[in-house]
């Protein structure tokens, strides 16, 4: 896959760069990153550094995750991480694919993560073909159940033992969003459908 960047009012999500190290390395020392996400800790700058060198470059040439650095438009600083991770189902019958984000903590509470979640999904649901896009958290993590829910993401449960943090189980939930979630695109826009017919078990 080659790299693609997007943008919205606020926002550009674009590749991240040998450049973004530093600002990567800085944002990760806050604990909440470390402790619901699973970037190394402690967390060098040697990470970052391979991070945005190595891992997030191989994963787009791969096609085993697609990571973006979501930066202000308004002063180009970093305001975090947004990905599609989980990929090997992309182009098998599930077209699915599972987001992940962080933010920085200075950036947090001002709607950029939801903003660039939704540029992401339509992304995913319009270019990519993705027909289920899943998003997991570790039981507790409430900052990021509430962005998945303004984005639109339906609840489905609880996983037991899912995730391994730190060398132990943690449950994890789970939730998902169809493009028949999103709201109608405005007639200019790329078609969003699901292209593989759902039958919903009535209850």
């Amino acid at each position: 896959m080659e790299p693609v960047t997007l943008t919205t009012e606020r926002l550009v999500l674009r590749p991240f760069a040998p450049s973004d190290a530093a600002a990567v390395h800085a944002a990760c020392q806050e604990p909440d990153i470390p402790r619901w996400t699973t970037v190394p800790s402690p967390y060098g700058l040697e990470d970052a550094e391979q991070f945005v060198g190595t891992t997030a470059p191989e994963g787009w040439r791969a096609d085993t995750g697609y990571a973006f650095a979501v930066v202000s438009r308004a002063d180009g600083s970093l305001v975090g991480a947004m990905s599609l991770i989980r990929l090997a189902l992309l182009h098998a019958p599930e077209r699915q694919a599972e987001l992940g984000y962080w933010t920085a903590r200075e950036h947090r509470g001002k709607g950029y993560t939801a903003e660039a979640a939704r540029e992401v999904v339509r992304w995913a649901f319009a270019d990519l073909g993705v027909e289920r896009m899943e998003w997991l958290a570790e039981v507790g993590n409430e900052g990021s159940r509430a962005v998945a829910r303004k984005v639109g993401f339906r609840m489905e449960g609880t996983l037991r033992a899912k995730l391994i943090h730190q060398g132990t189980r943690r449950d994890a939930w789970i939730g998902a969003l169809l493009p028949s979630d999103l709201p109608a695109a405005p007639a200019a826009s790329p078609s969003v459908r699901d292209t593989t017919p759902y039958l919903p078990y009535p209850g």
